[in-house]
């Protein structure tokens, strides 16, 4: 269910059946872990001579002067580069968290920390999820530090230690997340967070009561409805899974995946 949901969510950023170039040039990197400029040199040898040559010029298109101006609009251009014409989802992001930084705005800042944890999901590679959920982590810190009421930032970083693997205690994200539940449990960000983090843990009849106020709230939620048939079949409850995936299947627009529910229910019968 895992590459269901990974096609449905995330399949126009990461596939995950198709490698990027810092994904097909992993063996050549550290397993400690990777690094920003690993990632950059490994997309970089994709290019062809006359992409590298203009992604050279704007790394070094920062002269004296207005320095932080200058970087910014580096930045810019190189996440609009890397996202437009080489289509290489992680320096696009990188350059953008970039960017953000320099600008420190809550808006700018909270759209870069979703690049990553959005898309962290997708990824198969634990040493690039654990590199984005990093990245995701000082994002989501930053915006907590310009409004620490931001209900939605606190989740988000959350949401970085329970993907991530960025902590030796998995609790530790979900903890943070309960904090925001338990004092508006109108959050549904935060209930559907919580209903994922309870599937991965065992935990299915948890996970079915939080999946379950997500759809009350918002019925056409394809990602509550999906996990909630999850869970269902986690939990050895195939007719109610079955229910649940055929529900799916009336807010789903997508032939492949229609296809992958029929399956998914027949194998139910």
């Amino acid at each position: 269910m895992v590459l269901l949901l990974s096609l449905y969510f995330f399949g126009q950023t990461i596939p995950p059946k198709k490698k990027e170039p810092q994904q097909a040039a992993s063996s050549e990197m550290e397993d400690a872990g990777l690094t920003t400029d690993q990632i950059l040199a490994a997309s970089k040898q994709k290019l062809n001579s006359a992409q590298l040559q203009r992604v050279q010029q704007l790394e070094h298109s920062v002269v004296r002067g207005d320095v932080k101006n200058q970087k910014l609009q580096s930045y810019t251009q190189l996440a609009a580069f890397w996202r437009d014409t080489a289509q290489t989802f992680l320096p696009a992001a990188y350059y953008t968290a970039e960017a953000a930084k320099l600008e420190n705005l809550e808006k700018s800042l909270t759209f870069a920390a979703h690049l990553f944890l959005d898309n962290l999901r997708g990824q198969d590679d634990p040493r690039l999820k654990k590199w984005m959920a990093g990245n995701a982590k000082e994002l989501f810190e930053r915006v907590l530090a310009l409004n620490a009421a931001n209900d939605s930032a606190k989740v988000g970083l959350g949401c970085c230690y329970m993907f991530g693997n960025i902590s030796n205690n998995p609790m530790e994200g979900i903890l943070m997340i309960r904090e925001v539940a338990d004092r508006d449990p109108h959050n549904m960000y935060a209930q559907m967070m919580l209903g994922i983090g309870g599937v991965m843990t065992g935990q299915f009849d948890k996970a079915i009561d939080r999946f379950k106020k997500v759809v009350d709230h918002q019925p056409a939620n394809i990602e509550a409805v999906l996990n909630l048939a999850e869970a269902y079949e986690q939990k050895g409850d195939k007719a109610s899974a079955i229910e649940w995936y055929q529900k799916s299947k009336q807010l789903v627009r997508n032939p492949e995946i229609e296809k992958e529910l029929d399956a998914r229910i027949n194998s139910l019968r």
